[in-house]
Parts: C-alpha cells; sequence; structure tokens
C-alpha cells in the first residue's frame, strides 16, 4: 500500500497516480460501518479496474475544534495495518488543521478529489467536509463535473436500528465491554505500546508482568482484569492483563491507569520491546484487597479464568 501525507496549502503535490476509487473518511476505529464504505468502494474499484484508495485525516477535527483528548480506537500504526488488511491500494493521510478547514467544499474538491485522479467517491450517508462541514455528499455529486461518480453508504446497524459507530464503540469500551466491542469493530480491540520498567510488584507475587506504555491520546478499556493475547514481534501469546491503577497499593486518586500483562506458559524479557495486546474478555473489575495473599490467590484464579477463557 502507497501512504502519501498531505497538508494544505504547501504539501499536496504527489507523483503522478494512478486512476482511484476513493472511500473517504475520519474512519477510527474502522469498524464495520467504515468497513461497508471501504468495499463498495473497492468493488467500484474492481469493476473500473482502478486502484482503490482511501482518504483519512489526522488528527481527529473533533479534536482540533474542541482542543480535548477524543480517545482515538485505532492510532494510525494500526489504521494503517487494517487497511492494508482490507485490499486498499494507496492511503493519502490529510493533516487537518485549521488551513484545511478553512477551505470551500469547491476548493476541497477541486484540490483534494480532482487533482489526485479520482474517478469515484464514496463515503457515509453523515460525511460532510469543507468549512464548518458545509459540504455534503450531495454537494460532492453536484460539484464533480461529471468527472467522477459518487457512492453514498447508507447508516450499518446492530440490535435492529443502532448505528455502529465510533462514539458508541468508545462508550463500550469505558464499560470493559470488549467483546461488544469486537463485534462492532469486526475484530478484537487492539491497542500497542512499549514495555516499560515497573514496580515490579508482580514477580515479587509470583506472576511476572510487563508494564505497557500506551499513548494518552489512544483509548484504553475500562479499569478491570482482561483475558488478552499479545504479538510479541511475529508470534501471538496467551496472557492476563491487569488494566488500572492497582489500588492495593496505590490511592487510585493519583496514579494513571496503565496495563500489566502476565504471559501464560511463557517468561521472557521484554523491556524495551513493542507489543499489541488484543482485549478478547474481561474477567472482573479492578478491586482492593486486604492482604497480599489475598491478592496472590485472586491473581492465581485470574490466570486460571483466562487459560479457561483462552482454551479454544
Amino acid at each position: 500500500m502507497k501512504i502519501y501525507r498531505l497538508r494544505y496549502p504547501d504539501s499536496i503535490n504527489v507523483p503522478q497516480l494512478d486512476a482511484s476509487s476513493l472511500a473517504i473518511g475520519f474512519f477510527d476505529g474502522v469498524h464495520k460501518g467504515h468497513q461497508e464504505v471501504i468495499r463498495s468502494a473497492k468493488k467500484v474499484a474492481d469493476d473500473l479496474s482502478i486502484k482503490t484508495a482511501v482518504m483519512t485525516f489526522d488528527p481527529h477535527p473533533s479534536q482540533l475544534f474542541s482542543g480535548k483528548n477524543v480517545g482515538y480506537i485505532t492510532p494510525i500504526e494500526e489504521k494503517i495495518r487494517v487497511l492494508e488488511s482490507l485490499g486498499v491500494d494507496t492511503l493519502f493521510i490529510v493533516c487537518f488543521d485549521w488551513e484545511l478547514a478553512s477551505l470551500s467544499p469547491q476548493s476541497f474538491i477541486d484540490i483534494f478529489i480532482k487533482k489526485l485522479g479520482v474517478k469515484h467517491v464514496t463515503a457515509g450517508f453523515d460525511f460532510t467536509f469543507g468549512s464548518k462541514g458545509s459540504g455534503t455528499m450531495k454537494d460532492m455529486q453536484e460539484l464533480s463535473e461529471d468527472k467522477y461518480g459518487t457512492t453514498i453508504i447508507s447508516k450499518v446497524t446492530f440490535d435492529q436500528d443502532n448505528k455502529v459507530s465510533s462514539t458508541e464503540i468508545r462508550q463500550l469500551l469505558s464499560k470493559g465491554d470488549v467483546e461488544a466491542a469486537a463485534e462492532l469493530l469486526g475484530r478484537p480491540f487492539r491497542t500497542m505500546g512499549e514495555v516499560i520498567h515497573g514496580e515490579k510488584r508482580g514477580r515479587q507475587l509470583g506472576f511476572p508482568t510487563a508494564n505497557i506504555q500506551t499513548a494518552e491520546e489512544h483509548i484504553v478499556p475500562a479499569n478491570g482484569v482482561y483475558a488478552v493475547r499479545c504479538l510479541i514481534e511475529d508470534t501471538w501469546y496467551k496472557g492476563v492483563c491487569n488494566m488500572g491503577v492497582k489500588p492495593t497499593f496505590h490511592d487510585p486518586e493519583h496514579r494513571i491507569p496503565t496495563a500489566e500483562v502476565h504471559l501464560l506458559d511463557v517468561n521472557m524479557d521484554l523491556y524495551g520491546r513493542k507489543l499489541a495486546i488484543e482485549w478478547l474478555h474481561r474477567i472482573r473489575s479492578e478491586r482492593k484487597f486486604d492482604s497480599l495473599d489475598a491478592l496472590k490467590t485472586q491473581i492465581g484464579i485470574d490466570k486460571q479464568t483466562a487459560k479457561d477463557l483462552l482454551s479454544d
């Protein structure tokens, strides 16, 4: 997959591009709704014998307008991985800043659609573009001058009429419901991070753990204990993970939640290495224990529960 990073107005020129069918949107999560947009764009590409392209934006528009962390479901590295797995040939990552946000719908189309050799544009029914989001997919078609076609994808739903959305997935993760989040994503929720030195309490308790540092702007599941699997280099390992503040040892009011992974049936030095965590099952909520013995007993139970859940 070829990747182009564009920034208006100083970095918008790219080498001669092949004609493409473009799926456009922010695509945080690349969930089932987003996948429907991308599959439709790919079908058009196959029918026209042209390339499949995706245009996404970085950072999230809401972050620019509100100045607040939106909690990314898919950091850009993960988004790239998922898009490539969906058969996307070309990815445009457009910097979303005030310069871009001030463009009129017509200027956006002239610069980011027509000049990029796009022959067809596919987006969700609620996609907007241009200054103050004033451009709709109806405008995308009306301003095309017959240089490209358009397809609008209706909302993808679950539980009868509930829209599959990044907001819904964030809410599920905030409750620790990683199983339901996976249903909407079409795959397990994944986070990535680097193993850092911790307090080594897990080792003292007989359950050595790897402390994972994730980026602050990326969402993580609610505090609790989970059955997970971890990708280290090219190998998957089963594990049990505590996400939280370790209230048995610390005042929760003054701690930032961190992930501590104990790999099942394997022991290795992971310091400084990067790994991906797939959150598969929630085992229990995080809680404070009256003694280290009680905590150690519960960790043993959690470990066995994780083994049972991951036995398939």
